[in-house]
C-alpha cells in the first residue's frame, strides 16, 4: 500500500539476524519503525507464543496496515503503537527487551536522483530519507533509547545505508555497545550492524 516501504529481501537477513539472539524460552521484542510490519510479523511466526513483541511506528496509515497484515497472517502475539523514536519521553520496558530490531530511514536526501521512480513515485519518503547533513539521526536515536531498554547483554539489529558501515558501527561503540558485527547483503554491500548491550549494565 502506498503508505509503506515495499520489503526488500535484504530485510529477510535483518530478521535472521534478529531471529539468531531470539533464544531466550519467553522472548522480549522491539521493532522500531515496523512499517508493513514485514520484521515483527515474521518473527511472531517463526517464535511463536514465546515471544512478547512490541512493534511501533509513527505513521498511523502504517500501523493500520500492520495490524491488518498481522491478523491476515495470524501473528497474534504483537503489540502494535504510534511512537516516534525521535521523541525525548519514549515509555521504559518494566523488563528490558532482549532484541531490539530496525528498518529505519536512511537514503540521504542526495541519493534521490540515483534511485528508481518506482520507489521515488510510491513509497512514502519518510520512510526513505534522512537529511544530507545528518544521516545517522535515527541510529543515534535508536543507540540511546536501546542502550536504557534493552536488558543487559540484549542484542540491537539494525538495517543500514552500505556508505555508512563503519560510521554506524562506531556509533554504536560509542555508545557502549559491543561485539559490534557488519554483515553484508547478496550484493556484498554492508547493509546490517548487530551489537550487544554492556553485560554489565545496571538493570
Amino acid at each position: 500500500a502506498p503508505g509503506v516501504l515495499i520489503p526488500r529481501p535484504e530485510t529477510e537477513q535483518l530478521v535472521d539476524c534478529a531471529l539468531s539472539h531470539a533464544t531466550a524460552p519467553a522472548t522480549r521484542i522491539l521493532d522500531i519503525g515496523t512499517g508493513s510490519g514485514c520484521i515483527a510479523i515474521s518473527m511472531a511466526l517463526k517464535l511463536g507464543e514465546a515471544a512478547n513483541i512490541d512493534a511501533w511506528d509513527i505513521s498511523p496509515a502504517a500501523l493500520t496496515l500492520a495490524q491488518e497484515n498481522a491478523a491476515l497472517l495470524g501473528a497474534r502475539n504483537i503489540r502494535f503503537s504510534q511512537m516516534d523514536i525521535l521523541s525525548t519521553s519514549l515509555p521504559q520496558p518494566a523488563e528490558g527487551y532482549d532484541v531490539i530490531v530496525s528498518n529505519p530511514p536512511y537514503i540521504c536526501h542526495r541519493e534521490r536522483s540515483e534511485m528508481e521512480s518506482h520507489v521515488t513515485d510510491h513509497e512514502p519518503a519518510e520512510a526513505l530519507f534522512v537529511p544530507d547533513t545528518d544521516p545517522m539521526l535515527f541510529y543515534r536515536a535508536i543507540a540511546r533509547y536501546a542502550s536504557a531498554a534493552l536488558r543487559p547483554g540484549g542484542h540491537l539489529c539494525v538495517e543500514i545505508n552500505s556508505a555508512y558501515g563503519q560510521a554506524t558501527a562506531q556509533l554504536f561503540r560509542d555508545e557502549g555497545f559491543g561485539n559490534i558485527h557488519i554483515h553484508k547483503d547478496f550484493s556484498a554491500l554492508d547493509r546490517v550492524v548487530e551489537c550487544q548491550c554492556n553485560l554489565n549494565k545496571t538493570p
